[in-house]
């Protein structure tokens, strides 16, 4: 069996509405919507959870106090054997070693889907991959983007998608 896994992050946006439409058609289409933080708003959460078949949710660092205390730190699910931590890293300052996201998870994962940077990665080490999807939204200079995670069979395959350059 194939799952596909739609990674968006840092939206901060007020309302669901304003996330991009193609964001919103990613979100709905694919088996499982992960956000990882920075949402800023109820509203994106209750829109996401309305329109994701399943939707897994983390809080962030620009995140008011009712969503950090309403939304986990971290998640880890397991989508056809493989173990996805998500997490969205406060601690981290604009760089920082990708393996510094490790401890924050109790258990061994084989993948690490992770925001805060607003710039997407898409690397492999050590056998675990990290997945940053980037923004959800266009700003100077920078793409709105999301990531695609495909996993089928024990196997992973990831593509950073651009929605608006």
């Amino acid at each position: 069996m194939t799952a596909t896994i739609a990674i968006i992050s840092d939206t901060h946006f007020n309302r669901w509405d304003e996330v991009h439409p193609k964001i919103r058609e990613a979100v709905s289409e694919a088996d499982i919507a992960v956000h990882c933080g920075d949402i800023v708003r109820q509203d994106v959460v209750d829109g996401m959870r309305r329109e994701a078949r399943r939707a897994v949710i983390v809080h962030g660092n620009s995140d008011p106090p009712d969503l950090r205390e309403s939304l986990p730190y971290t998640e880890v699910i397991e989508v056809e054997g493989v173990r996805l931590g998500v997490t969205h890293p406060a601690w981290g300052g604009p760089e920082f070693p990708l393996e510094e996201l490790l401890p924050d998870f109790s258990e061994p994962v084989d993948a690490i889907l992770f925001g805060h940077l607003h710039e997407t990665i898409n690397e492999t080490r050590d056998g675990i991959l990290f997945l940053n999807p980037g923004q959800a939204y266009k700003s100077f200079m920078v793409p709105a983007t999301i990531a695609m995670l495909t996993v089928s069979n024990g196997k992973m395959s990831a593509e950073i998608v651009v929605i608006e350059e």
